[in-house]
């Protein structure tokens, strides 16, 4: 798969080209790996995409642009990824999943994956809910939003929270708040909770009105919500686990810190 610019465009050609003579089988059906060619928003239409398929197939990115957080391989690096795929043998990586399960209060339940995060919004107003931590009532929270990442999905949008970034490989939730509204009458913990893989997170609307659930790069708007849980999903993603895969801490480094004089 990739985006639609130019450079995406060329690469993937250059590589289904170089695929094909290599004597690779290429199928979008029934794909035993899946590469992503863009950026972080390609890799996660991907997995959307193949969600279904999580249990057989491995992901491996490649990036045009700026090094992401689910590739391992740049645009410049074609034959080097074709060799390395020629002596795959099925190894892989793999990184925890998000769960979330959308209950309307007419008893509709809808159901999602997630592999960065979801995010629960009111639309017209400011949002209260209480917050249930493995079925503990935590707090009622008042202000914009509330947000729950996976430990991939620390590095996105939780961060920009003051979420902390968590390595993919601990299975652990987050719940971040969106500009959450404290004085002397209302108190929200006012800091990202790390909830352990046991555990479920619920949020529970207070009001009947419309809400949306961003599950990633999608968004859908409900009514009446009755809860939304978060949990870890059973089936985890899977990357191909390449002579190239970058450590995670040096991806951290290199997106936000970049080097530094000494």
């Amino acid at each position: 798969m990739a985006s639609r610019n130019p450079k995406s465009e060329a690469v993937y050609s250059q590589l289904f080209n170089a695929l094909r003579d290599a004597g690779f089988i290429l199928s979008s059906k029934q794909p035993d790996i899946v590469i992503s060619i863009g950026g972080d928003g390609m890799l996660l239409s991907a997995f959307h995409k193949y969600e279904h398929l999580l249990d057989t197939v491995r992901f491996v990115g490649v990036h045009t642009g700026h090094l992401g957080f689910y590739t391992d391989y740049r645009d410049f690096e074609i034959d080097k990824l074709v060799e390395n795929l020629k002596m795959d043998r099925g190894a892989k990586i793999s990184y925890p999943v998000l769960r979330i399960v959308l209950q309307l209060k007419n008893g509709d339940k809808f159901t999602y994956r997630a592999l960065n995060e979801a995010t629960v919004k009111r639309l017209s107003k400011t949002m209260v809910a209480d917050v249930m931590i493995n079925q503990v009532h935590f707090e009622q929270f008042r202000g914009d939003g509330l947000s729950v990442s996976t430990p991939t999905g620390s590095t996105a949008y939780n961060k920009s929270l003051g979420g902390a970034v968590l390595h993919p490989t601990i299975e652990a939730l987050q719940l971040a708040e969106i500009a959450s509204l404290n004085n002397r009458v209302y108190r929200t913990l006012g800091s990202s909770v790390v909830v352990p893989k046991k555990d479920k997170i619920a949020i529970i609307p207070m009001h009947n009105d419309r809400y949306s659930l961003s599950v990633d790069n999608k968004t859908y708007v409900y009514d009446s919500i009755e809860a939304v849980g978060f949990y870890l999903d059973n089936t985890k993603i899977n990357f191909v686990a390449t002579p190239s895969h970058t450590s995670f801490w040096e991806r951290v480094k290199d997106a936000f810190i970049g080097d530094v004089d000494v």
